[in-house]
């Protein structure tokens, strides 16, 4: 690990809440995906019915 210097607490925690976010970011959309793909299976089956 490199140093950081006096300022590590802000670099490490800068990293940490990117990282935070993408992880948020990526689970909304996993979300979001299944749920539009339940609504399209259900359309489907409506417009087939």
């Amino acid at each position: 690990m490199p140093d950081l210097g006096k300022y590590a607490v802000e670099v490490l925690s800068a990293y940490g809440v990117s990282i935070a976010l993408l992880i948020v970011i990526v689970l909304l959309s996993a979300a979001r995906a299944a749920r539009v793909g339940r609504q399209l299976a259900e359309a489907e089956e409506r417009a087939d019915g």
